[in-house]
């Protein structure tokens, strides 16, 4: 790659597409998406190829540059004093360093496009999470358990969104993502396709998690931050289980949940 070039002035038009990043839909425009601190980039040079452009202030530029170069990324690297930063971004980023990658490259696969070379073994099925920070608290979880993938119902929060993607420490690059179009028969025909077992969790006539034997084969799904697993994705669950707490306490955030439910009955390798 070229060497950084150093901007100064908010107005130049080669940041165009890092203003105003506090917008909720930023995520969604003209096929890109931005990711937000030095951990998510490493994640984004993963593909290097796909990275249209990077950011970073003055005082981060030296390790940006450091890593691209390792990557062998083509992109530009900007460089900007900390008062250009804001201006152009719309807010105070400490971290100083953003990059713009092209969505199409990372965003979730359809089901008819995942074909893994080996079926896989554990499956995260988020249904209904919009949270920002949920989504992003979700991925890194999956990746934690090694979760081999994450299948999200139609109304599932972005997890390219700038802040989801910070949450999740630029593991929702990482974790194989599935993006779900007909709710619950896509779920059924997923479960069926893999010879997963689905395990919901959720409070209404369940069994406590630790009487379930771990399947060799499984698909654990959580639910809506507030409804929870719904009536008809529970009707297809081979078991429903729930979290054991104390009398008075009937719920748990959802990330929690996920992590509580994957430490019992992930099949993937941990050490």
């Amino acid at each position: 790659m070229t060497e950084p070039i150093h901007i100064t002035s908010p107005a130049d038009p080669r940041l165009d597409a890092y203003r105003n990043i506090r917008e909720r839909d930023l995520s969604a425009r003209e096929g890109i998406f931005i990711g937000e601190t030095f951990v998510v980039l490493e994640a984004m040079l993963l593909r290097p190829m796909s990275i249209v452009s990077m950011l970073a202030s003055s005082r981060m530029t030296a390790r940006v540059h450091a890593s691209a170069m390792t990557a062998q990324c083509e992109a530009p690297l900007y460089t900007v004093d900390d008062a250009v930063l804001e201006a152009v971004t719309g807010i105070d980023l400490h971290r100083g360093v953003l990059a713009v990658g092209r969505r199409a490259d990372f965003e979730p696969c359809a089901m008819s496009d995942y074909a893994p070379s080996t079926p896989p073994r554990t499956v995260l099925v988020l249904e209904d999470c919009n949270n920002i920070d949920n989504i992003g608290q979700l991925f890194r979880i999956a990746a934690a358990f090694a979760v081999d993938a994450v299948l999200l119902s139609p109304s599932c929060h972005d997890p390219l969104y700038r802040k989801s993607l910070r949450v999740s420490t630029g593991n929702a690059l990482k974790v194989t993502a599935i993006r779900a179009k007909e709710w619950p028969s896509d779920l059924r025909e997923f479960c069926a396709r893999f010879d997963l077992t689905l395990v919901a969790t959720a409070i209404q006539s369940s069994v406590p998690i630790a009487s379930l034997n771990p399947p060799s084969r499984v698909a654990i799904v959580v639910g809506h931050e507030s409804n929870g697993v719904s009536d008809a994705v529970r009707a297809l669950a081979q078991h429903t289980v729930r979290i054991p707490m104390s009398r008075g306490v009937d719920s748990l955030n959802v990330a929690v949940s996920a992590a509580l439910a994957l430490d019992r009955l992930s099949n993937g390798e941990r050490i």
